[in-house]
């Protein structure tokens, strides 16, 4: 090729250079190997993965994690569509996203090209922004557009159609601008009367709450959000992604008295938090029924989502904070002696006793709090980033362990998506690569996306991964059982007993521990915990729990009564 001309592939490499992405997350094929090789050639960094779906995920965790775009790199027709589930987990959680997706030649349309379909079209009601350049040379402004769009205003996913007459075909490079990296986005304050509301319900709240969602964690809001806090004296609860912007470990943290938070409340101050299942709807019996709810958060139209908002405070949340600090009577700060707080107090003491009971179960198989019990006593304390998926897993995992810094937990999000724990590990290790990337997942969890332990030890990124083995989904059964059991009749839940899930990680270079008692564990983790150059998987058996009927007390909430 003459030395002036430029490939779509190169431009699309080029471009991303020049906007400041580092890693691409992608599967290659006809038509984008030509894009993926010209991306290694620019010097980013590219992650091979064995499913579309776990590389979406981990673009996504990767977009939350360090607020600019994940990209993903994706073949046409089938791998869009499997891509397609990380664009809507971003969509849902509020992360930035950017799809790149192959697609065939644009002289092929409407006559049955190999993996043809229509990706802008599909990609489009569940995005903020998806389209095709109109020709080769605007690849890089609509990738700079795509991207703004990704980070402005409330973050989210963008898709963008190559052809692969674009990628193949060839421009002057001569004729070409890049555009420089887009800017982070514009930052606005809160309308002034808004400001003054809140604080008139704030200072006269007799049971007033704080609740720190993932989107303060998102915004980087940790510093102002300690010293509102501070100032204030007033409880916290962070949603389960909104754990340690504030330490658990603070004192005025009440996630053990979660339930009596919620109910007693009678001012509530959201901070980049929804009003949706996570929190019940903001709906009695879970919440008073006459509480008083003031929500921060940057999309407008949320806060018109629910009609229990009171006062709405629209922007950037690190500055509006900064706000309601500002406009605080100099005096003011919530009494640690009040029923409220005191009441609060006591059954946090009471909830931690009950679960302190549960981690000295010495039955085997171990139950979840003996098996989180001693994974917690053997964890560092600090420089820790916990991935959390399935569901008693997750949501057990949730009360037991501690966690001290900011976007220090991944777990399944809004969304609830299964087969993320694999996508987010690579991509916190990828951001974070001098903090221990933890995953705590169920067996059902991990086997969504089980062979991206090959991709982990292929891009050298050290893990370590227990899997929460209880053989089923919510409940599993012993070997005994399931053997006893005819086909026919075994519970849509069972999966195979005893499943060597560790073999998987000494098969791809990785090492892999099965564990039966507590012992066993402790050992496990001794030795995982002294190699942190290599993917590791402890396999861990615990209570299989039988044919139990499936309850989920976080649905049994806010029934209309009809």
């Amino acid at each position: 090729m003459e030395s002036n001309k430029i490939t779509g592939a190169e431009l699309t490499a080029k471009a991303l250079k020049k906007q400041g992405v580092d890693v691409v997350f992608g599967i290659v094929g006809i038509p984008v190997v030509e894009v993926a090789e010209a991306i290694i050639s620019e010097g980013i960094k590219f992650v091979g993965f064995r499913n579309e779906q776990s590389l979406s995920y981990a673009a996504s965790a990767y977009g939350y994690l360090t607020g600019r775009p994940g990209v993903c790199l994706v073949v046409s027709g089938p791998g869009v569509v499997h891509a397609l589930a990380g664009v809507i987990n971003a969509q849902v959680n509020c992360w930035p996203l950017l799809l790149i997706g192959g697609s065939i030649d644009t002289y092929q349309e409407g006559m049955g090209a190999f993996q043809e379909l229509d990706q802008v079209t599909l990609c489009r009601a569940n995005s903020k922004y998806s389209t095709r350049p109109p020709s080769i040379s605007q690849i890089p402004n609509i990738l700079d557009k795509a991207i703004r769009i990704s980070i402005y205003g409330r973050p989210g996913p963008v898709y963008v159609d190559l052809p692969a007459n674009y990628i193949q075909g060839s421009i002057n490079l001569d004729s070409i601008t890049l555009p420089e990296r887009a800017p982070d986005p514009p930052k606005s304050l809160a309308d002034p009367i808004q400001i003054n509301n809140a604080i008139g319900l704030i200072v006269n709240a007799k049971r007033p709450l704080v609740i720190i969602g993932k989107g303060a964690a998102y915004s980087r809001a940790e510093i102002e959000i300690k010293e509102f806090i501070e100032k204030t004296n007033i409880p916290f609860l962070p949603t389960p992604m909104g754990k340690g912007v504030l330490s658990d470990h603070h004192h005025l943290c009440v996630s053990a008295a979660r339930s009596k938070a919620l109910a007693d409340a009678d001012v509530i101050l959201l901070l980049g938090a929804r009003l949706n299942w996570i929190l019940h709807f903001g709906l009695p019996p879970k919440f008073n029924k006459d509480v008083k709810i003031i929500q921060i958060d940057i999309l407008p139209e949320e806060h018109f989502n629910n009609s229990r908002i009171n006062i709405a405070l629209l922007g950037h949340l690190p500055l509006v904070i900064s706000q309601l600090i500002d406009s605080l009577p100099k005096s003011f700060k919530y009494s640690s002696t009040s029923d409220y707080f005191i009441s609060l107090k006591q059954k946090i003491n009471s909830n931690i006793k009950i679960t302190n009971e549960k981690f000295h179960d010495d039955n085997i198989p171990m139950s979840y709090y003996r098996a989180f019990y001693e994974i917690k006593r053997k964890l560092p304390k600090n420089d820790i980033i916990f991935v959390s998926e399935g569901a008693n897993t997750m949501d057990i995992a949730r009360s037991i362990f501690d966690v001290q810094e900011p976007r220090c937990r991944l777990d399944a999000g809004t969304m609830a998506t299964m087969g993320v724990g694999m996508g987010y590990a690579m991509a916190a290790k990828l951001c974070c690569p001098n903090k221990r990337v933890v995953a705590i997942v169920g067996d059902s969890a991990f086997g969504f996306s089980a062979m991206e332990i090959e991709t982990a030890v292929r891009a050298n990124l050290p893990l370590l991964i227990m899997i929460i083995n209880n053989n089923g989904i919510y409940h599993g059964l012993d070997s005994k059982t399931f053997d006893e059991t005819p086909i026919n009749n075994l519970p849509s839940t069972a999966l195979l007993p005893d499943v060597r899930y560790d073999l998987i990680a000494d098969a791809t270079g990785g090492k892999g521990y099965f564990v039966k008692t507590p012992q066993e564990l402790s050992n496990a983790l001794d030795e995982s915990l002294k190699d942190d150059d290599r993917c590791i998987v402890i396999n861990v058996m615990i209570q299989p729990g039988g044919k139990k009927k499936l309850e989920f007390a976080w649905m049994e909430t806010t029934k209309p009564k009809l």
